[in-house]
């Protein structure tokens, strides 16, 4: 049975070097997402079964390679996983299939020229994995449309305690219709709003999400221990490290928001799937 990952992490936005809306996390949470999957031997660390694509490489058109490089050929029984580590954002919903009238994106390095890849995408992308496959998408990003208020709030903050938010606004030609529209509801479909649970049961879902947050909250990035990294990936990785491969996916997520509310980390993450994935170990 194939085991293959394809994972993604930029810190460095078009233009290349300073000038971007930069982050600082996102590379080094792509160097451990790699090496945890290597020690437990979930994915090898070698070229024909790991794909690794950070900053200037991480284009639209290369990030969708690479998802099509990981699905081909997966049959039954193997182990796929897409992980990506950079900013995030929301667009007016065009095709009409979202309840909350938003389509979450991710942003490509060349997000500004290139185009954010929807929610949208991911799914026709994901679409034809044949039954059988196991199948886990990681998001470490942020899917909400207030982040640079919160951004501004901490910007006073000391160096050690300030956090980053992976959010990017949205373009004006899609982000303009957001505000625009009073009808359009705040909460989203992929994450259940405030006081409701992080784990979403989806009949049929050839795939489980593993998401950062819920859409109206921040997936942020601080300092851990002398080195800027993503909360929800060091608390992810951290997690299954420390318990193994034997774990399920449930256990994991209410381990990983535990080890985040034990930091002071408001953010939630959220796990989506049928009953059956949810339940199994992680990864299989």
């Amino acid at each position: 049975m194939a085991r293959k990952a394809f994972l993604v992490g930029i810190n460095d936005y078009a233009p290349v070097g300073p000038g971007g809306p930069d982050l600082h996390g996102c590379v080094d949470d792509v160097r451990d997402m790699a090496g945890t999957l290597n020690a437990l031997r979930i994915v090898p660390a070698v070229p024909g079964s790991m794909r690794i694509c950070t900053d200037a490489c991480a284009t639209r058109a290369n990030i969708l390679a690479g998802i099509r490089w990981l699905v081909t050929g997966a049959k039954k029984g193997d182990t796929i996983i897409f992980y990506y580590s950079g900013h995030g954002s929301q667009i007016a919903d065009v095709s009409g299939d979202e309840i909350d009238q938003k389509d979450e994106t991710i942003c490509p390095h060349d997000y500004a020229t290139a185009g954010m890849i929807t929610d949208d995408v991911l799914r026709t992308a994901f679409a034809g994995v044949a039954a059988g496959v196991n199948l886990d998408v990681i998001l470490d990003t942020c899917h909400s449309g207030t982040g640079t208020r919160e951004m501004a709030a901490m910007a006073a903050a000391p160096p050690e305690k300030q956090v980053t938010y992976r959010f990017i606004e949205p373009p004006l030609d899609y982000g303009y219709f957001l505000d625009a529209d009073s009808t359009i509801p705040l909460k989203g479909i992929l994450k259940p709003a405030r006081g409701e649970k992080e784990i979403v049961i989806v009949p049929g879902l050839n795939h489980v999400l593993w998401a950062a947050c819920r859409d109206n909250e921040f997936a942020g990035e601080g300092n851990i221990g002398g080195v800027i990294r993503g909360y929800f990936t060091y608390c992810f990785c951290r997690v299954i490290r420390r318990a193994g491969v034997g774990i399920t996916r449930r256990q994991v997520d209410g381990l990983v928001a535990a080890d985040l509310r034990r930091m002071g980390v408001s953010q939630h993450p959220q796990l989506e799937g049928t009953i059956a994935s949810i339940g199994e170990r992680i990864f299989t």
